[in-house]
């Protein structure tokens, strides 16, 4: 990238944190990575002749069908499609992520128990275990038809009243702020002589979308509210952001996606006039406390996949982690009772309830959950689709490839060829995907494009197939229709294809 691009890159960041609101001066000032460090120029120009995108629908791609590169996974289909290790971990790592498997699966109880290694659930949660909101390592549901929402949640928070607070934010010194009595999640669990501090309910209304050739779809439109709530109600201030659980394939391989390669899709306003205006999330590694690219969570709030593992520690299951060390999770000063409730820490074993080496394996282990070889990449009808998918603009947000650091710490991801059909910038999705809620440079219309590598064995591996960030599509169809926003007119070209196009395009989709 040229030094002019790179300061056009540099400005388009800056308009776009002034457009919401924030210092221009200071979204400016991140140093983000505009060109690549690990290739030479040779690498650099077969890197980029390999991802450019395909004009050529006659034949599946060179290497398409193992769409995670040599990582791939080429076990038969079953409902541990999304657990198995990436093909080209070296043996001797195996333990690793059959220990993590087993820390990922572990039930934690509440203190003080006899089996210390497994206490200070809590006080306040929302599972009890990773695996309990993502079951065989897949997508987590609405609560259909019955009071768990385990694999569902409630994020909670205000965006910035001061200019002290936005300058927070647009420093990415913080996300966003909690609710004063709940904090960052309500969480409908609690240890035995506590109160749960309410539960989420939701309604739907029914619309219905008619398409370009008279057929018409049922939608089902969400409102969350939080009920039955133990201490008081929310401040008037605080939204509510309904969120399911992703699915863990792939994680290792898209933290490996060098922050050049995503930056170069960004056009925070639109330069090019296309109407796609994709925007970085900058977040701060936990650990380091460096300024990152976020690329994990639905808003992208997370840099890596060991900081997405100890939000999850901390908020859904209330457990302690070197990167969030407070035992008492996401209790507030508001909530006396809890603060006072005993832990899990042993110092025997460290200063956290969970210690650096649960963290570690734990993150290991997610890293490396394979992606599944896709299905039918040659046949004609996923050709087909493939093309239409194309032509409908959808990879302008979904961009199908990336080749992975040549120097990863990770050898495993280390130089892939991969394809996970996301730009992982920020959108604006639309009135109708909105909630409402700033995750820090995400507005309240704004999500990540989220990868969809593996969405045709959520059935198979989920035993079901809700879609979006809160569930509410009820297959990939309805999910489409919902896009709004830069997506409107992908969107209304899908809408507007015949039934067979619609169908061709919906069997792309499910072979990856």
């Amino acid at each position: 990238m040229s030094h002019a691009s790179a300061r056009r890159l540099i400005a388009s960041v800056a308009l776009c944190a002034l457009l919401a609101g924030f210092s221009a001066t200071i979204a400016a000032g991140f140093d983000l990575p505009t060109k690549r460090s690990d290739l030479s120029e040779a690498d650099l120009k077969r890197v980029t002749d390999v991802t450019r995108p395909t004009a050529d629908f006659s034949k599946a791609e060179q290497y398409e069908a193992m769409q995670a590169g040599a990582t791939t996974s080429i076990d038969p289909v079953s409902e541990d499609s999304f657990s198995h290790i990436s093909a080209n971990v070296p043996f001797e790592e195996e333990q690793n992520f059959k220990l993590g498997n087993a820390l990922f699966r572990k039930l934690w109880v509440s203190s003080p128990s006899s089996t210390q290694a497994s206490d200070g659930l809590g006080p306040l949660f929302n599972a009890r275990s990773c695996m309990s909101c993502h079951v065989n390592d897949g997508r987590g549901k609405p609560p259909e038809g019955g009071p768990s929402a385990v694999s569902m949640f409630l994020r909670l928070s205000r965006a910035a009243k001061t200019l002290e607070e936005e300058k927070a934010i647009a420093g990415a010194d913080i996300l966003n702020f909690p609710d004063p009595v709940y904090g960052h999640q309500l969480q409908d669990l609690a240890v035995p002589g506590l109160a749960a501090e309410g539960r989420m309910a939701i309604r739907y209304d029914e619309e219905t979308a008619t398409l370009g050739d008279g057929e018409t779809v049922p939608l089902r439109r969400p409102h969350y509210m939080a009920a039955d709530l133990a201490y008081g109600p929310l401040d008037p201030a605080t939204t509510i952001s309904a969120r399911v659980a992703p699915a863990m394939v792939g994680l290792g391989l898209i933290e490996a996606i060098p922050e050049a390669d995503i930056l170069a899709h960004a056009d925070p306003d639109d330069a090019d006039g296309d109407g796609i205006s994709g925007k970085v999330a900058i977040v701060r590694d936990h650990r380091s406390g460096k300024i990152s690219l976020g690329r994990f969570g639905w808003k992208a709030q997370n840099a890596t996949v060991r900081d997405q593992n100890a939000d999850a520690f901390a908020n859904d299951i209330g457990i302690s982690t070197p990167d969030h060390p407070d035992a008492h999770g996401d209790c507030t000063e508001a909530e006396k009772k809890c603060l006072v409730m005993p832990t899990g820490v042993q110092k025997r074993l460290g200063e956290e309830e969970a210690p650096g080496p649960i963290l570690d394996l734990v993150t290991f282990y997610s890293e490396n959950l394979a992606v599944p070889a896709r299905r039918k990449a040659s046949f004609p009808e996923t050709l087909k689709g493939k093309r239409i998918f194309y032509e409908t603009g959808c990879i302008s947000c979904h961009v199908p490839k990336f080749v992975t650091r040549k120097d990863s710490l990770e050898k495993a991801q280390s130089f892939q060829l991969i394809w996970p059909y996301s730009d992982f910038l920020l959108h604006d999705m639309g009135e109708g995907l909105a909630d409402g809620q700033p995750v820090g440079l995400a507005s309240g219309r704004e999500w990540r494009t989220p990868p969809l590598w593996g969405i045709g064995l959520t059935r198979t591996v989920s035993g079901h197939s809700f879609f979006l960030h809160d569930g509410r599509a009820r297959n990939v169809t309805e999910a489409i229709l919902w896009h709004g926003g830069e997506a409107e007119k992908a969107r209304n070209a899908f809408s507007s294809l015949s039934k067979d196009d619609r169908e061709a395009l919906i069997t792309f989709l499910e072979s990856l």
